[in-house]
């Protein structure tokens, strides 16, 4: 991706967040050269991994394939500091997170207003293929049954309980939607599990400078990282 359509994505998401009345934390509009001067008391924002995060999972199109992210909160993989994470993500109208599951962290996913979110949700067998078997899956701590490839639509409003194991891929109808995610520690780097092969974080073509930093651009920026 190039650097100028992040730019891009960024002010858009965060016109959008604030159409919405979500405001995003201080470090959230810190610029590059900013960061050149943060010390040590900051260290627990680029170690967990919080902050901006766009990716078009290697696909080159990030308008078919692809997902906003900001981490609000996070522990560490290594198990200290918190034991849980927050996400807000942005999801447009046909856009698609593809098909993967987690090892380790299950979560919650929340609509949290815009459009509906859809989720295919698949079981996994033990080679990690996609099951057949139906699902018992909780929204909003309602149990429901449903069929393995079933696509749970969520209004503004609901949320899905996602367990470890189970596959789903999710996009956006008719309006671009607004998405909590409340989970256990979030580690991007090893706890995914993509059905198809993916590059989960983009390969960025610095056609200008950052307006804000990537979770990837720390180690650029920060020297206590």
């Amino acid at each position: 991706m190039k650097r100028s359509r992040i730019n891009r994505i960024i002010r858009d998401a965060d016109a959008f967040l604030q159409s919405l009345s979500f405001r995003l934390p201080p470090f959230a509009y810190w610029t590059p050269e900013e960061w050149q001067g943060k010390g040590e008391q900051c260290r627990e924002i680029p170690a967990c991994q919080m902050g901006w995060d766009i990716t078009d999972f290697g696909s080159g199109d990030f308008a078919e394939i692809g997902l906003f992210l900001f981490t609000l909160r996070n522990g560490h993989a290594d198990g200290s500091g918190k034991s849980y994470a927050e996400k807000i993500m942005i999801v447009q109208p046909g856009q698609v997170t593809p098909m993967h599951f987690h090892w380790s962290k299950q979560e919650d996913i929340i609509n949290r207003g815009g459009g509906v979110l859809a989720i295919e949700l698949h079981g996994s067998t033990a080679d990690e293929e996609l099951d057949d078997t139906p699902l018992t899956v909780s929204l909003d701590g309602v149990l429901r049954m449903v069929q393995s490839g079933t696509v749970v639509r969520l209004q503004p409003g609901e949320s899905i309980t996602l367990t470890t194991g189970m596959y789903h891929k999710f996009w956006a109808e008719e309006a671009t939607a607004l998405i909590g995610e409340v989970s256990a520690v979030n580690d991007d780097a090893s706890d995914n599990r993509f059905l198809e092969p993916v590059g989960r974080f983009p390969d960025i073509e610095e056609d200008e400078a950052p307006l804000y930093l990537l979770v990837g651009d720390y180690p650029r920026y920060y020297r206590h990282g």
